[in-house]
């Protein structure tokens, strides 16, 4: 997802201090700080593990490190240093909290190189890309900086003097589980709301990409925070579960499958924690004839191939109206065709490679599949491998466009998470509508027409939490992003946010006499 700012790309001078990384002067590659648990204000080890897991490099497929699972007792630790850390924040200021995360925010800003190379290495995404989440880390963490000071009740004037007021107050310990595609960015939009509101936080990140969100705790730590206020444990279901269950967490705020909601869902019900869920979509891209052509090519590029396809909110059921429908297709291809593919280190390249081995051959396999089903694939759908040796072993393939396609492929009806379009026809505004919103998802959708009237109609009966007129995949921190249906339950960012981070509490005050009946 790209914030909507005028958000600089250039190449910060590196600070003296490393955060995290080492870069090696004989391969050029980048050395990751273990361990990655981080509670208690310091990294921990844990000493007694029977397991540890590989974390690779998608760009290269080489192993970064070792990731250290969570069991029952480090879990609590985190749990309980989470605890002793709320009773401080919790009483604090708001603006004393801002100041700590404003602080954040000016170390984020003066690191953004540093972490940008992280999130590459980790997560496979272009650096150009990487770098725009760290700016919507840092504004995110800057927004909630600024609505912590503004947090209030409501005074209601009852009958004899008499009167009632309400007071927003914090949750407790929150937990955040994290996603693989986004892994800085969503430690931040989760961590910012949560603080600002007085919460302390444990996240886990996903363990395909566990590198970058203890940078953000170290941050936090360094910019003011109490020891504890955010903590990371790594791990994968097992220390997701445990988190979910544990009787000292007050809410869950997960992103990732609608599968893995499901059970996040049916966890916390068993202590009737509070979700915030952000699953996945099918979401639809609807172009009519009168729209501007050029803008919408370009629409459709960045509602399907951003972080190589693998975003959540992505358009990639792209519906076209059928009078337009061989210019869109002949543009659409020959701007996929032309993406630079390869190191992402690189400023020219645009796609870089996908999260892991398995994730890519899976992809790979919804092309086979919906060729089987009748799909024209027009251009990509293979793997690409990069000219540099050193690269070889990456996990690349090359954006695929799919034409032909009808509402019955799976291509059509299922989540890939990869760099595939699909392409549809549609004749009317009444029936694109009508197959638009035939998905039990719905966490985005979006439109393009020059018609303002159309534009805001179709919008009206869009079945999505998060819809775009004329542009796509925008998601600026002051303005809330969420699912319809399937796609999940509340809100990131925004102003409603502090509503899922904060519980409402009422006191009535008697100026009078009890008037009592016995």
């Amino acid at each position: 997802m790209i914030q909507r700012l005028a958000l600089s790309l250039r190449l910060l001078r590196p600070t003296s201090v490393s955060l995290a990384v080492i870069r090696c002067a004989s391969s050029g590659t980048l050395d990751i700080k273990v361990p990655l648990n981080f509670w208690g204000g310091e990294r921990r080890r844990i000493n007694e593990t029977s397991s540890s897991e590989p974390v690779y490099e998608p760009a290269t497929g080489r192993i970064l490190c070792h990731l250290e699972p969570c069991g029952t007792v480090e879990v609590d630790e985190a749990i309980k240093s989470a605890q002793s850390a709320f009773s401080y924040w919790s009483k604090m200021s708001g603006m004393e909290r801002a100041r700590v995360m404003i602080e954040a925010a000016r170390i984020i800003e003066n690191k953004r190189e540093e972490i940008a190379e992280l999130e590459v290495v980790n997560n496979g995404k272009s650096i150009t890309e990487a770098r725009l989440d760290v700016d919507s880390a840092r504004l995110c963490i800057e927004y909630y900086a600024g609505l912590a000071c503004t947090l209030a009740g409501q005074h209601v004037q009852l009958p004899g003097g008499s009167f009632a007021y309400t007071r927003r107050e914090p949750l407790g310990v929150c937990v955040g589980i994290g996603a693989w595609n986004y892994p800085f960015q969503i430690a931040a939009w989760k961590s910012a709301p949560a603080l600002a509101c007085g919460n302390s936080m444990v996240f886990k990140p996903s363990p395909v990409t566990p590198v970058t969100a203890v940078l953000l705790a170290e941050i936090y730590a360094k910019a003011g925070a109490p020891e504890g206020l955010i903590n990371v444990v790594q791990g994968g279901q097992e220390t997701g579960s445990l988190l979910c269950h544990h009787p000292g967490v007050a809410k869950v705020s997960f992103t990732g499958s609608v599968s893995t909601g499901k059970k996040i869902m049916e966890m916390a019900s068993k202590g009737v924690k509070p979700v915030t869920l952000e699953l996945g979509g099918k979401s639809p891209l609807l172009i009519f004839e009168d729209s501007d052509l050029e803008n919408a090519v370009k629409g459709a590029l960045m509602a399907n191939f951003l972080s190589q396809g693998q975003v959540c909110s992505n358009g990639t059921r792209v519906f076209v109206q059928r009078n337009i429908l061989p210019e869109f297709l002949g543009e659409v291809v020959r701007r996929t065709q032309a993406i630079e593919i390869g190191d992402p280190f690189l400023e020219a390249t645009r796609m870089g490679a996908l999260v892991s081995r398995p994730h890519r051959d899976k992809v790979l396999g919804c092309v086979d599949q919906a060729k089987t089903e009748g799909a024209t694939v027009m251009c990509g759908g293979m793997p690409f491998v990069p000219a540099d040796p050193k690269l070889r072993g990456g996990y690349y393939m090359t954006p695929c466009v799919l034409g032909n396609c009808t509402d019955e492929m799976t291509c059509v009806k299922e989540e890939i998470f990869g760099p595939v379009m699909s392409v549809l026809s549609f004749d009317t505004e009444e029936e694109v509508l009508q197959r638009a919103n035939d998905t039990t998802m719905g966490l985005a959708a979006g439109v393009f027409t020059r018609d303002v009237k159309r534009a805001h109609r179709v919008v009206e009966h869009l079945k999505a939490g998060s819809c775009f007129i004329n542009n796509y995949n925008i998601t600026p921190v002051e303005v809330p992003f969420g699912g319809f249906k399937m796609s999940g339950i509340g809100r990131e960012n925004g102003q409603v946010t502090i509503e899922f981070y904060s519980q409402l509490k009422t006191v009535f005050v008697e100026m009078g006499d009890v008037d009592s009946l016995f």
